[in-house]
C-alpha cells in the first residue's frame, strides 16, 4: 500500500504517481472513476476494471480492489481513536498507519529496532 496526498484527483496527477510506484508489467484493477483513465495508454496494459454501479466487486476470479476499501477501515479505525488530528499532522498519521498497514503481519519492534540500529538519531 502507498498513500499520499494529492493536490488534485486528475488524471495526469494520479498516471504521474503510479507510473512512479507501479511496475509497467503490475495488473492494475480500479473502479471505474475517470480518474484512472489513459494508464492504457502509458503503457499499463493490464488495467482492468470493477463496475461497482452494476452491484460489481470482482471480476469473478478473485482479483478485486478491496485493498484499497480493507486499508482505509484499517486506518479509520486506528485514526479515530485521536478524536481528531491537526491539518498539518495528517499526513504523519496516513504514513504511519500506510506503514502499519504493510507491516501489520509482521513484528513491528524488530522491524523499527533494526532500522534505528542502522540510522540512529
Amino acid at each position: 500500500m502507498y498513500t499520499e496526498i494529492v493536490p488534485d484527483c486528475k488524471s495526469a496527477t494520479l498516471s504521474a504517481i503510479i507510473r512512479g510506484r507501479a511496475d509497467i508489467e503490475s495488473a492494475i484493477y480500479s473502479d471505474r472513476w475517470r480518474g484512472y483513465d489513459g494508464l492504457v495508454d502509458l503503457g499499463y496494459e493490464k488495467h482492468f476494471r470493477v463496475n461497482h454501479g452494476e452491484n460489481e466487486f470482482s471480476k469473478g476470479d478473485g482479483n478485486h480492489i478491496n485493498g484499497i476499501e480493507n486499508f482505509w477501515g484499517f486506518a479509520k479505525h486506528r485514526l479515530s481513536k485521536f478524536k481528531g488530528i491537526k491539518k498539518d499532522k495528517f499526513i504523519l498519521f496516513l504514513k504511519e498507519s500506510e506503514f502499519r498497514f504493510n507491516h501489520r503481519k509482521d513484528n513491528i519492534y524488530l522491524i523499527l529496532l533494526k532500522s534505528f540500529r542502522e540510522n540512529p538519531l
